[in-house]
């Protein structure tokens, strides 16, 4: 898998955007922030939860000046069935954003989330608008994820990048932050215990 703080693999592969396929890369997406993930398969039921998740969030993710890309192991068409199936009959519907098709299993297989069975595990990865990879997480197959944690983490990187303090644990916008030295740090403490 490639380490955060590494540039993330680039790939180009089809993607359904609304009812059409188009060949994208992941550089395509530089300058913005991406969140990147992996799923295991088509018509399977943790899964339609994250992408219609992700969905719903998409507007919040837009704020941020980020982008979310899906990928799983199955092709443009299956990815475009399960979109024109109806969610109450486990289908996605009609989602905004790029699902693209890994086929041929090279990007699961770059990012370090391909099972040897043939599918990816549930794989977050968080890239910054150079392309660095800042935060990744890996799911086993029966545990959905919290796209709120990747809104949260977002903003945290944001915030670190705008006003150069660290974000402490559970941090969330409006919170307090700490300046990442000896004595800076102590403000925060201080204020906190």
């Amino acid at each position: 898998m490639p380490q955060v703080t590494s540039l993330a693999p680039d790939f180009k592969a089809t993607a359904v955007i609304g009812e059409s396929f188009k060949e994208i890369k992941l550089s395509d997406y530089k300058g913005k922030w991406v969140a990147l993930f992996f799923y295991p398969l088509d018509f399977t039921f943790v899964c339609p939860t994250e992408i219609i998740e992700y969905d719903t969030k998409l507007d919040e993710f837009k704020k941020l000046g980020a982008e979310v890309l899906g990928v799983s192991i199955d092709s443009e068409y299956s990815h475009l069935a399960w979109k024109k199936t109806s969610r109450k009959e486990g289908g996605i519907g009609d989602v905004k954003y790029p699902l693209i098709a890994d086929v041929t299993k090279e990007i699961s297989k770059s990012f370090g989330v391909l099972l040897d069975t043939g599918v990816a595990l549930r794989g977050t990865f968080i890239i910054d608008p150079a392309g660095v990879i800042r935060q990744a997480t890996v799911n086993d197959l029966p545990v959905g994820r919290n796209i709120e944690e990747s809104i949260r983490l977002i903003k945290a990187f944001q915030f670190v990048e705008k006003h150069g303090e660290v974000c402490p644990a559970n941090w969330d916008e409006g919170k307090k932050t700490m300046k990442a030295d000896v004595t800076g740090s102590k403000e925060y403490f201080s204020a906190v215990n």
